[in-house]
């Protein structure tokens, strides 16, 4: 399905150019006006709220269950024993779980072991959603629900001793977790059990190709994705407005029911556009980067931020300042430029038939 192609090109484009320092360029913390408050949108909200921004990494670990639905009916069309794919899955979450851990791993001060990044989240995500995929739709349902009855327990029934407000930053459940695991708090406000609750992304994205593979007529799968996405957005600002405020740092179930309701209202219009109107013009440049998706996410979080950006920098730093252009604006172009350069190594990489998986 190229709407799954594009989606999930798109979610990378955008990852891209915040590796590329774009959006932060784009945003003046002081400036005013309606420009500055559509690039507010491209940074995570401080706390309690919801920013467009809150929903690239739902919208990653959301993809990735559905590309695992088409893959794990790929290897049932083939015959392959359950046994078998379990241990490519495993392989996958190990790979995943390394690299996740690599990439926060080399800090100026040192060598450090931290689980915040998002391919650590997406290892456990990957193998509890393999584990139960082969359950009904009502009985994965069920178990997604608990996941997230489950993140309310924690958080609001523990009471360790100084983590006991389940809503305050660097005093919760996760934070404490955090020091049991790390020996350490994120300053940022994340935690690693995050994975927990957003588990169900990974897991409604499974379920979502489940229906997509299926033979129900192509509208009957796009009022199905509307219905559960317009449910899951109700459910959750319900549970803002009442219980349990929407913060995308701990995951708390009304994020994880509100960020997974735009999911699959993305993934609905998308599938209804590209699909089923058959609107394929102009997905090449998104297909492009989609095809490599962890590669790219790899090279600008890691080469990227630690050698390519500066290098890069340096060399459109000095020829644009000897032409005296303003220093925002050469941030800028210089954004645009690594950008462009990815880019066309991720072109080289697919006219060659080259694609980075685990």
């Amino acid at each position: 399905m190229l709407s799954l192609d594009f989606m999930r090109g798109l979610i990378m484009v955008l990852l891209m150019l915040e590796g590329a320092g774009l959006y932060e360029h784009l945003y003046n913390e002081n400036g005013q006006g309606i420009f500055n408050a559509l690039m507010r949108q491209f940074l995570h909200h401080p706390w309690h709220g919801l920013h467009f921004w809150d929903l690239i990494q739902p919208g990653f670990m959301f993809i990735a269950g559905t590309a695992l639905a088409y893959s794990l009916y790929r290897q049932q069309q083939k015959g392959m024993p359950w046994t078998q794919s379990l241990v490519k899955v495993l392989k996958r979450s190990g790979w995943l779980f390394f690299w996740g851990v690599l990439d926060y791993a080399v800090r100026p001060r040192g060598l450090s072991f931290e689980l915040w990044d998002v391919l650590t989240q997406l290892s456990f995500t990957t193998l509890v959603t393999f584990l139960v995929f082969r359950w009904s739709l009502l009985s994965q349902f069920f178990f997604s629900i608990a996941l997230l009855l489950l993140t309310e327990v924690l958080y609001r029934f523990t009471h360790i001793p100084g983590f006991d407000q389940p809503f305050t930053d660097q005093h919760n459940f996760g934070n404490y977790v955090d020091l049991l695991l790390m020996n350490t708090i994120n300053g940022g406000g994340w935690v690693a059990i995050n994975c927990i609750p957003t588990t169900a992304h990974t897991l409604w994205g499974a379920m979502a190709g489940r229906l997509l593979l299926s033979s129900k007529p192509g509208y009957e799968k796009v009022k199905w994705l509307l219905l559960s996405g317009i449910a899951a957005l109700l459910a959750g600002y319900l549970l803002d407005f009442t219980i349990t405020p929407v913060i995308k740092r701990i995951a708390t179930s009304s994020f994880v029911l509100v960020s997974g309701g735009w999911c699959l209202l993305a993934l609905t219009f998308l599938f209804w556009w590209i699909d089923i109107k058959n609107h394929k013009k102009y997905l090449f440049f998104f297909t492009v980067v989609g095809m490599n998706s962890l590669f790219i996410y790899l090279f600008f979080e890691i080469v990227g931020s630690r050698w390519f950006n500066g290098y890069i920098g340096a060399i459109t730093g000095g020829l644009l300042g000897m032409a005296h252009i303003p220093e925002y604006l050469i941030g800028i172009i210089t954004s645009l430029v690594i950008f462009f350069l990815e880019w066309r190594m991720l072109l080289f990489l697919y006219r060659r038939g080259i694609f980075f998986k685990i």
